[in-house]
């Protein structure tokens, strides 16, 4: 098989996937390759303009013509140890978390993928990000950061943002 041939074989396989991750090593054992060579498969995908995102999980296809429900952008604002319950909060309440964005002073805007959807999905960013030893992005700016965020409907989502505000997860000017 040719390398052109196994990335269109690796872009069907990650779309076939409907929005779940797929690790960089998964990838490379079924197609028999190494996991860099993968990553520089997903890196040319990129370039030629595939809509692929890394998350902390892998790699996710984002089929926009398969999408479904509502987005916005949500400014909070927490301490490191609170990042888990502010997590839960939102996929509790119904919500996705699909990334973290901190506006950082000299490279402008810093955003990472999170595609997180529910506890046990909360809870292995958790893990990863502990076992990492990084900090959270949003360490680099006192803790304020936004959350492009999916819900269903207008419902759920006032349902997200009443109980991020009880527990003082929102960020507001006053602060």
């Amino acid at each position: 098989m040719t390398s052109q041939e196994r990335r269109k074989l690796v872009l069907e396989f990650i779309s076939e996937q409907h929005q779940h991750p797929v690790s960089a090593s998964a990838i490379a054992a079924k197609f028999g390759v190494s996991r860099q060579i993968i990553v520089g498969d997903i890196a040319l995908l990129r370039a030629s303009g595939e809509d692929i995102s890394a998350t902390p999980r892998g790699y996710v296809y984002q089929n926009k013509s398969a999408e479904t429900g509502l987005t916005a952008t949500i400014a909070c604002q927490h301490d490191d140890a609170s990042l888990q319950d502010e997590l839960y909060t939102i996929v509790d309440n119904g919500g996705g978390v699909l990334d973290v964005t901190v506006e950082h002073p000299v490279y402008g805007q810093i955003m990472g993928q999170l595609q997180l959807f529910s506890r046990f999905d909360v809870d292995s960013f958790c893990r990863k990000l502990k076992e990492s030893t990084a900090p959270p992005l949003s360490y680099l700016t006192g803790g304020i950061h936004l959350h492009t965020i999916s819900f269903a409907d207008n419902d759920t989502f006032e349902r997200i943002i009443k109980a991020l505000d009880e527990k003082g997860f929102l960020f507001e000017k006053d602060n």
